[in-house]
């Protein structure tokens, strides 16, 4: 990506925070008070991943969504907190999952802390997450949250169950995505309108566009993998193939390539490793892999336009169809 590229992705989210300045400090301050604990590893831990760098895009959805249809509350602020909560503790599960050294650019805290302090830590950041959406007092958040959870979870078992196998169709990969990633997005636009007391018909509006956004972001993550720029990216150049996962643009170019291209995608997939990575790489840009790819991604973000289009024009809508941009168009 050239800088200029770079330097759109960052203009792109401070336009998108411009108008939710405040209530990302309140959020800021909800996670910090919520983090503490009498336990000095658990304190060094989540600070330490919480801390490091994400783009916080999930509790913004929730902000993004409420401000869409009147005044950003404190439960939003707080349910904003939880869903940031609920990401984290997949991260510190992933990475020990995936076996993971680093993530946005930094080392990941598995490597760090070890394995056990990871999990271990994950699980207070969960049940603290609980704790914080039992306070808000609402039953269709608690529903919401406890479904995404079990989802995800789900969703991560499905990409468990698919590492390795260069068989699985689009389709039962695009069901990982919309599990695993989409469905926290989507989550998130719905708390926004839950609080806000949103008509049925725009509360479904807004979940559907956060899974569009959430499917959207996971292509292009899958895209990034295979050509980011690694200080960009905060990762490894092919660590989604160093583990064996089959993503859309391998599935695509194993599909598309000619014999010797196919055999090579296949076998890397099957036994993981990076002894191949530059010939699949020349195979993913020779069949248009990554174009294919963005495409699809790029249809995503037209949907997810789509659902908010009735809304009133504001700056909330305005950096939520940014946002949509965004998720296509970003380089990390």
């Amino acid at each position: 990506m050239t800088s200029s590229t770079k330097h759109s992705s960052t203009s792109q989210i401070e336009a998108i925070q411009a108008c939710i300045a405040d209530d990302i400090t309140a959020v800021n301050v909800v996670i910090q008070h919520s983090l503490h604990s009498e336990v000095a590893l658990v304190n060094q831990v989540a600070h330490y991943i919480i801390n490091s760098g994400g783009k916080r895009l999930r509790p913004i959805l929730v902000l993004l969504s409420a401000g869409l249809l009147g005044p950003v509350k404190a439960e939003h602020h707080q349910l904003a907190a939880v869903v940031e909560f609920i990401h984290t503790a997949t991260l510190l599960h992933d990475d020990v999952v995936d076996k993971s050294s680093k993530r946005r650019g930094k080392s990941t805290a598995n490597a760090l802390f070890g394995n056990a302090a990871s999990v271990l830590v994950g699980d207070f950041v969960y049940s603290r997450a609980f704790q914080m959406m039992v306070a808000v007092q609402n039953m269709r958040v608690m529903e919401v949250l406890s479904n995404a959870t079990n989802v995800i979870a789900e969703g991560e078992v499905l990409q468990l169950l698919n590492i390795h196998n260069a068989d699985i169709t689009d389709e039962a990969y695009l069901q990982v995505i919309h599990y695993k990633t989409a469905k926290l997005f989507e989550a998130a636009t719905r708390l926004g309108a839950i609080i806000s007391e949103a008509s049925p018909d725009d509360e479904q509006a807004l979940s559907r566009y956060g899974m569009h956004i959430g499917t959207a972001f996971q292509l292009i993550d899958d895209v990034l993998d295979l050509s980011g720029n690694t200080l960009e990216i905060g990762k490894n150049l092919g660590d989604d193939l160093a583990e064996g996962k089959p993503t859309l643009p391998l599935l695509y170019a194993m599909r598309n390539g000619n014999a010797s291209e196919a055999a090579i995608i296949k076998l890397a997939i099957e036994h993981g490793g990076l002894d191949d990575l530059p010939a699949v790489l020349s195979a993913v840009e020779r069949t248009g892999a990554l174009q294919h790819v963005r495409r699809i991604a790029e249809l995503e973000c037209e949907l997810a336009c789509a659902e908010i289009a009735h809304f009133a024009d504001s700056p909330h809508k305005q950096a939520m169809l940014i946002l949509a941009q965004f998720s296509v168009s970003r380089n990390y």
